[in-house]
């Protein structure tokens, strides 16, 4: 199973809600910014899960990566989900 790393957050992010000119996903401080202050709202999230379940062949429960802040935390549990598939 591929690794996920932060590069595929914004990656999905991009392609999934699309980014506002003031948003910058590449900047140093983009794992801990808040998903709302990057321009996310709760129905991109959504088609952020979707399109992870699809890449990645996992189950994410309805309602999980909503408690996730920040693409940091989203990267985290993403992470550990993908370690649970494997075993």
């Amino acid at each position: 199973m591929p690794e996920f790393t932060l590069d595929d957050v914004r990656r999905i992010l991009r392609a999934s809600g699309g980014v506002d000119e003031q948003t910058d996903l590449d900047g140093e401080h983009f794992a801990d910014t808040a998903f709302a202050d990057l321009g996310y709202d709760s129905l991109a999230l959504l088609e952020l899960v979707n399109r992870i379940e699809r890449e990645y062949g996992i189950q994410i429960p309805d309602g999980d990566l909503a408690h996730t802040q920040t693409p940091g935390e989203a990267l985290a549990y993403v992470r550990a989900r993908l370690t649970e598939a494997r075993v």
